[in-house]
């Protein structure tokens, strides 16, 4: 039985997803601030966490970044009543799975937990730790990054696209592609959040990100990892 941690401190709201997702068959946790979240995620790692945005104290952000911080698996399906490119984008950056816009629809969100459950990846078999691609070493067992002897600092999100692209370098990706290989075939979002995250990894990675020489945009197709 899959266990669901519950964080909103709208307490009608909690109760009724928390019914409608015991009559699915999940065992429930529920909390109404984020330190009490954080006391049941150390004390019952839950399966997959609701994450409501904006609470008093310690809000959804901050939850999101502590888990993420020492467990990159459980999927954190967020709740916000603020439906903005960039509140949901900041959501996403920290490490959150998917989001659900209120007022919820409890149809909707059960059709989600079930399909961010179903998208929760195995355990890789043992393979190379690290992948390099130029001066570009990616190590993926402690989710590090290095170019030349300088540590790049990445979000959970920057280092998976990085990954999806460097394990093919030069090969041409659809935003599609890169979106279903990093945030699932089964999230319900859009295909320009990867042009968001593109943007980001040039910050950090080109000398001049205007003038790209490494993630170079191919017109009307999409994007290919090029190193020197």
């Amino acid at each position: 039985m899959k266990k669901i941690l519950i964080v909103d401190d709208e307490v009608d709201i909690a109760s009724s997803i928390q019914y409608v997702l015991r009559q699915e068959g999940f065992q429930t946790l529920l909390a109404h601030d984020g330190v009490k979240a954080m006391e049941l995620y150390d004390s019952d790692k839950p399966d997959l966490m609701i994450l409501d945005l904006m609470m008093p104290g310690m809000d959804g952000y901050e939850v999101c970044r502590r888990v993420r911080s020492v467990d990159q698996k459980t999927p954190i399906l967020m709740l916000t009543a603020r439906t903005s490119e960039i509140d949901t984008v900041v959501g996403l950056e920290l490490g959150a799975n998917d989001y659900v816009a209120k007022p919820v629809r409890l149809r909707e969100l059960v059709a989600r937990v079930k399909a961010n459950l179903r998208a929760t990846p195995a355990e890789p078999a043992k393979a190379a730790s690290t992948i390099r691609c130029g001066d570009l070493a990616i190590d993926l067992d402690s989710r590090t990054v290095k170019k030349g002897d300088q540590p790049v600092d990445l979000t959970f999100k920057e280092f998976e696209l990085l990954v999806a692209m460097a394990r093919q370098p030069n090969r041409v990706f659809t935003r599609d592609q890169l979106f279903a290989q990093v945030w699932g075939s089964d999230f319900l979002g859009e295909s320009r959040t990867v042009d968001v995250h593109i943007r980001y990894l040039r910050e950090k990675l080109e000398q001049d990100p205007s003038r790209p020489r490494r993630i170079l945009t191919v017109r009307g197709v999409g994007y290919r990892l090029q190193w020197e």
